[in-house]
């Protein structure tokens, strides 16, 4: 039989989160900045890309000081519409709704 689990630990406070985990997270941001400064380089058609508006959409959540940034976010980037296509325009998905083209859900 296995030994019974012990109590579950308290939670990290918030100092210790940030030592755990900011040096991760701060090149993730980096990694966001330069994605989007290539974008800003770059020539030709895409401009109005629905998958750079969403990830712009989604640094506002981010900063808006509000809680549940994740859901919120998962939420702005999730498709919620229940009923199949009758044919894929794609191979795969996109990662981002176009919420343009369905009608500004």
């Amino acid at each position: 039989m296995p030994p019974m689990p012990g109590p579950t630990p308290p939670p990290l406070s918030k100092r210790a989160v940030v030592d755990r985990y900011f040096l991760e997270h701060r090149a993730k941001v980096i990694d966001i900045a330069a994605f989007l400064d290539r974008v800003d380089r770059a020539q030709g058609e895409g401009a109005d890309d629905h998958r750079r508006a969403a990830l712009e959409a989604c640094c506002a959540i981010l900063t808006d000081g509000r809680p549940d940034r994740a859901r919120r976010i998962l939420e702005l980037l999730s498709d919620h519409t229940t009923e199949p296509i009758a044919k894929a325009s794609t191979k795969g998905a996109t990662g981002a709704v176009d919420l343009h083209a369905k009608g500004g859900r």
